[in-house]
This record gives structure tokens, C-alpha cells and sequence, in this order.
């Protein structure tokens, strides 16, 4: 029985900063790796220079047992400034993760209800290969991804206000 299919996690913050603004940072893949507590890079590739359903990107991860991955990513939506999502491809091309941010208005002025998601998709991963090896834990790593998630549009946020009281 697979259990890692479908295997769901989320986050929704309310974050001081305009949509536009936390669409921007969440759509520049260069710089993820200033925000991210296990993204260390990202770069774009095939021609593509920004966000679109198609384009596809590299990632470069860092795990703190110490390995590190590099994963090819095609964005699957696009619609700035509401949603951005992609899928991660296992090496064989399937999807091994799909990954999505919801942006919608919040109740403050120039504030923003960020909507972060992972789910598990059915190629092969170190989450389903540990799961396979150590059973339980995927839940361990679901846990770790709720939390770098967080960190993560923290890490932003406070970028994005870091930025607005130079300016």
C-alpha cells in the first residue's frame, strides 16, 4: 500500500506586505536561497527568465543529515499576483512533489494571507525511499517541511520590511 502519495501539508500566514511584493520574492527563484532554511539555490533553465506554466527551474537542496539534491521543477501555475505552483520531477520525469502558494488580499491594508502548500506525488523521493527504509518517517519530514515553510516566508517578510524602511 503506498502510503507517501498524497501525503499533504500546510500553512496559511498573514504577512504586512502587498501581494505584489510576496508574489515577487516568492517568484524569484535566485533568491530563495537567502530565505529557505533547505533551499540553497534555484536558477531558471531552458530559456525560461521568470514564472510561467512551463517553465522550468533547478533547484539545489540541503538536507541536515547532510545530502544535498538537485531537482528540476516546471511551474504549473502562474498568475500573478494569486498563485504560483510547480511540480518537483523525480529522475524519470514524475512528479515527485507538487508545491503551490496562494496569495490573496488580508484584511489590513498592504497585508497578504499567504497559502503554502507541499503534496506528495507518486515519483520516487528521499521522503518515499525514507519512508520505504524507516517507516514513520514521513511524518517527521512533513513536520520539517511545515516548519521551513514557515521559516521561510518569515525569512521574506522580514526581508520585504528590511527593504520598504530603506527605501
Amino acid at each position: 500500500m503506498d502510503t507517501v502519495t498524497g501525503a499533504h501539508v500546510a500553512i496559511a500566514r498573514t504577512v504586512p506586505v502587498p501581494r505584489e511584493r510576496m508574489w515577487d520574492m516568492i517568484t524569484d527563484i535566485a533568491r530563495v536561497g537567502e530565505w529557505s532554511p533547505e533551499t540553497v539555490a534555484g536558477t531558471w533553465f531552458d530559456g525560461a527568465e521568470g514564472p510561467y506554466r512551463g517553465a522550468r527551474f533547478i533547484g539545489r537542496n540541503h538536507y541536515p543529515d547532510g545530502v544535498v539534491r538537485t531537482v528540476t521543477c516546471a511551474v504549473t501555475e502562474a498568475a500573478r499576483p494569486a498563485t504560483f505552483a510547480w511540480t518537483v520531477l523525480d529522475e524519470d520525469g514524475r512528479v515527485g512533489s507538487i508545491w503551490r502558494y496562494d496569495l490573496s488580499d488580508g484584511r489590513e491594508p498592504a497585508s497578504t494571507v499567504v497559502y503554502h502548500s507541499f503534496t506528495h506525488g507518486p515519483g520516487r523521493t528521499g521522503a518515499r525511499d525514507g519512508e520505504r527504509l524507516s517507516p514513520g518517517s514521513l511524518n517527521r519530514r512533513l513536520s520539517t517541511l511545515s516548519h521551513n515553510m514557515a521559516a521561510t516566508i518569515e525569512a521574506m517578510v522580514a526581508s520585504a520590511t528590511l527593504i520598504g524602511a530603506t527605501r
